[in-house]
């Protein structure tokens, strides 16, 4: 269950918890406590939904459905935190809050007189308090700068108003590139480490954080283990998130099941476009490289950062005497070579997502141009001397000598030590390998 305000601009908001909840597999139910209009880096107005109205919300859904954990977010004044206070401890429901004290950008939601009534009544209650830095420094009246100071706080909060769990999260307790998460437990310090997120996308990643915190209590897990099993949700998330203007950058919970569906996506169409090539390999056969055939196709160009994420064959497909084998699975990092073109080809800006790769011939290039396809030559001769002898680098070159519309069939004539080659590409791998049969083909 999530008890929170329902906003706007999507930062902390129920929406986002249920969106958190089903990528999960728990079911979500919300009890809305306000109505949050937001722009791009500011709260305009708040409304708050009846106190009554709240607590009669919480019964009916706890007496009729049951409620296996809640997670707590917006709670602006005295009578709607008690309202709150007095449903969960009616129906007995482990709870996370946040209880968005001061936002990231310096929104205040909760009203000054309120703050008592969040620390006597409700916080003491919830079986784990999360708060930023600035919420922490309310709270204890002293400053986070470090981690150290964060170890004291947590403590003294805990000490000062009996709040079972207390967790001080945020960048500001990052060591070199690792962010460092302090939890106090059951007298004990909890230390909770993850690497920075290179896209610094924290808008009220905490909302997010308590939201699958409570998903993974309501699913029967520990604290501690629902908080590592919630750190690794929320790393996916952070690597993922959707950015909106130059200083926004959203959590899209759905990643965590959108990826896993596009990387099924992808291995299912490299197999089929492998089908496609080994039912037509009358035609492909002459083509084979002596390093073979390889089928390649990535997943969602917004969500590509490596190799694993390009579906590829692994061993490749290759020659045995008059016909052509395929050597492995098709896997997720099936493909070095065509994985990184492709990969290359999608940061320079080109929609292009599957590859295949046969032997250099003129006259299949020459069939291309006839058929009307943009062919692209590169002069492996200029590769600089730096990236030829580097494991890496030639096809991220090969890429950048691209200047003009997108390209359908890329060749070299190849140099020393380099076997001549084409590449030729589509929107996935099907339409690449059947791009590769028409021009193959005398119709």
């Amino acid at each position: 269950m999530s008890i929170n305000g329902s906003g706007s601009g999507s930062g902390f908001n129920i929406e986002t918890d249920l969106m958190t909840f089903g990528a999960l597999g728990v079911y979500g139910v919300s009890i809305i406590t306000s109505i949050i209009i937001e722009e791009s880096d500011s709260v305009v107005k708040v409304y708050d939904l009846p106190s009554e109205l709240i607590y009669h919300q919480i019964k009916n859904v706890c007496e009729s459905i049951g409620i296996d954990s809640a997670k707590i977010g917006v709670l602006t004044n005295s009578e709607m935190i008690s309202s709150v206070a007095k449903a969960l401890e009616e129906c007995n429901i482990k709870s996370v809050a946040d209880p968005i004290i001061v936002s990231k950008n310096g929104a205040k939601l909760l009203k000054d007189n309120a703050l008592e009534t969040l620390v006597k009544r409700l916080l003491p209650k919830t079986l784990i308090t999360v708060l930023n830095v600035a919420e922490a420094s309310i709270l204890s009246g002293l400053k986070v700068e470090n981690l150290e100071d964060a170890k004291l706080i947590a403590r003294l909060i805990h000490e000062r108003y009996g709040i079972p769990a207390v967790m001080i999260r945020g960048k500001e307790l990052r060591e070199s590139k690792t962010m460092v998460d302090v939890l106090y437990y059951d007298n004990n310090y909890y230390f909770f480490e993850s690497e920075s997120s290179p896209r610094e996308c924290y808008y009220e990643v905490n909302s997010s954080f308590s939201a699958t915190l409570a998903a993974y209590l309501a699913k029967g897990f520990a604290v501690i283990d629902a908080i590592n099993e919630a750190k690794k949700f929320m790393t996916i998330l952070l690597r993922y998130g959707i950015d909106i203007n130059d200083d926004r950058c959203f959590i899209n919970p759905a990643v965590y099941i959108e990826i896993p569906a596009a990387k099924y996506e992808a291995i299912e169409n490299v197999r089929k476009a492998v089908e496609i090539l080994l039912e037509n390999q009358n035609l492909v056969l002459p083509y084979t490289p002596e390093v073979g055939i390889n089928v390649a196709e990535a997943i969602k160009p917004m969500y590509v950062f490596s190799i694993n994420d390009v579906a590829g064959v692994e061993g490749r497909i290759v020659k045995a005497g008059n016909r052509l084998i395929k050597v492995g699975e098709i896997r997720m990092g099936g493909s070095s070579h065509l994985a990184r073109l492709l990969i290359a080809l999608i940061r320079s800006g080109y929609s292009l997502r599957g590859a295949i790769n046969v032997r250099f011939d003129k006259s299949l290039v020459e069939k291309a141009v006839r058929k009307g396809y943009k062919v692209v030559f590169i002069d492996r001769r200029k590769e600089p001397e730096e990236i030829k002898d580097a494991p890496t680098g030639t096809m991220e070159w090969i890429a950048s000598q691209i200047s003009d519309e997108i390209p359908d069939l890329i060749y070299d004539i190849g140099d020393i030590g380099k076997e001549p080659m084409i590449r030729i590409l589509g929107d996935n791998s099907i339409r690449a390998v059947e791009k590769l049969i028409r021009i193959l083909s005398d119709q």
